[in-house]
């Protein structure tokens, strides 16, 4: 296996999410100061200073905190910073590897790692009816690698689903072809909870 070092898992790159936070960040931040001065003609100055100032402040954290989380593969390891820290799980250590979906208007293939100190979900992939958006070839090759280095079961069945998948890509083949948004019709034709994880059996049988 190459060892491809660091390698970003954002399935929307941030280039396209900052500008779209910056943008609801202001329109938050203005309708707090217009809150805030009514409520300071309302109620008093000072609680309207205290509100308006409170809620652009949530504005600019919410602004910050979302630009800030990543997620990113180095050498096996899955990171995914969030506001406050980063959670960090060896994928050859890892005592868990499931495959999520979320099924819904825009549907998700996200994959849960995790070990003792706690979980990393990374989506790779998201469909609606007729398209969709999925994780870089290079970030699939790079998980599927470092999946392929685990001894669970679980995590083997997946690094080939994740290998099948860059195959289907390559020829691009259509959606029904691909594994990814084979385990979103697995579990909408089921009938489960719109949130699920597969079985291992149902991620063995995303290659046939």
């Amino acid at each position: 296996m190459a060892d491809r070092g660091l390698v970003a898992l954002d399935l929307v790159p941030p280039e396209l999410i900052v500008p779209r936070l910056r943008v609801a960040g202001a329109v938050f931040a203005v309708v707090g100061a217009v809150l805030g001065v009514v409520a300071g003609l309302l109620i008093s100055p000072y609680v309207g200073v205290a509100l308006g100032a409170a809620l652009v402040a949530m504005a600019g954290f919410a602004v910050v905190s979302g630009g800030r989380r990543r997620v990113w593969i180095d050498h096996g390891v899955v990171s995914r910073r969030g506001s406050f820290r980063v959670r960090r799980v060896n994928l050859s250590d890892a005592t868990k590897v499931e495959v999520l979906v979320r099924v819904a208007r825009v549907s998700q293939v996200l994959i849960r790692v995790g070990d003792s100190s706690g979980d990393v979900t990374v989506g790779v992939a998201m469909y609606t009816t007729d398209g969709g958006r999925e994780l870089q070839p290079i970030a699939l090759r790079a998980v599927a690698d470092g999946l392929a280095s685990s001894p669970l079961a679980s995590a083997l069945a997946l690094s080939s689903v994740l290998v099948t998948q860059l195959r289907a890509e390559a020829r691009e083949a259509g959606l029904s072809e691909r594994p990814l948004y084979r385990a979103i019709d697995v579990v909408r034709t089921s009938g489960r909870a719109p949130a699920t994880v597969l079985t291992d059996a149902e991620v063995a049988a995303l290659t046939d």
